[in-house]
């Protein structure tokens, strides 16, 4: 990794850092009531397709689902933001692990756009699944064929210091990650509140 890449990713660190460390009483000018974050919601090509892999390969769990949302009017435009004419064949949430749920859509709309957007772009995402074995983890990935993006990547130094990363792919094209710090990682010393982890979800 390049010197210029790194500084950049410390700074993004030190930015979430400078958040997670403040105390419950400093947020309170914030969002009344907020908890934290209770869903994620995606869109993909095939609600089945998207609910087999989540729940067959990586292991969540399924719940409900919703059923189909169509509006005459302009519903649709007014609470969603879509196209009137836009469409919601059915939503499935899932809950992966200690982790927060997701909530998995198919849409049809007159004006749909199916490019998936890369990490480059504006609204460019990723899902990250922590995992106790990266080199376990990637292995059963590819024993369902699923693509892993080149091989695994460590910091060495800096705030992410120990934190070994890699991605991969949804058959549709999401963009997913595998994350690992089994010995933690560098920003944690001296510090009372961390990022939040899976492993410690009441921390």
């Amino acid at each position: 990794m390049t010197f210029q890449a790194t500084t950049h990713l410390l700074r993004r660190f030190l930015l979430a850092l400078a958040a997670a460390a403040l105390s419950p009483l400093a947020l309170a000018g914030g969002l009344p009531g907020m908890q934290g974050l209770q869903h994620i919601g995606i869109t993909a090509p095939s609600l089945r397709q998207a609910t087999d892999f989540f729940v067959e390969v990586l292991g969540c769990e399924p719940y409900f689902t919703f059923g189909e949302f169509k509006f005459a009017d302009d519903w649709m435009e007014r609470h969603l933001n879509v196209h009137p004419r836009a469409a919601i064949k059915d939503f499935q949430m899932v809950r992966c692990g200690n982790g927060t749920n997701l909530e998995i859509f198919e849409y049809s709309a007159p004006d749909q756009n199916r490019r998936l957007p890369r990490n480059s772009d504006i609204g460019g995402h990723h899902l990250a699944f922590y995992v106790d074995d990266m080199d376990a983890a990637i292995a059963y990935l590819k024993s369902k064929q699923v693509r892993v993006l080149d091989t695994p990547s460590t910091f060495s130094e800096g705030p992410a210091a120990g934190l070994t990363w890699v991605y991969f792919l949804a058959p549709w094209g999401l963009q997913l990650e595998l994350v690992s710090f089994p010995r933690g990682m560098q920003y944690e010393q001296g510090l009372d509140r961390l990022l939040w982890d899976p492993r410690h979800p009441q921390q």
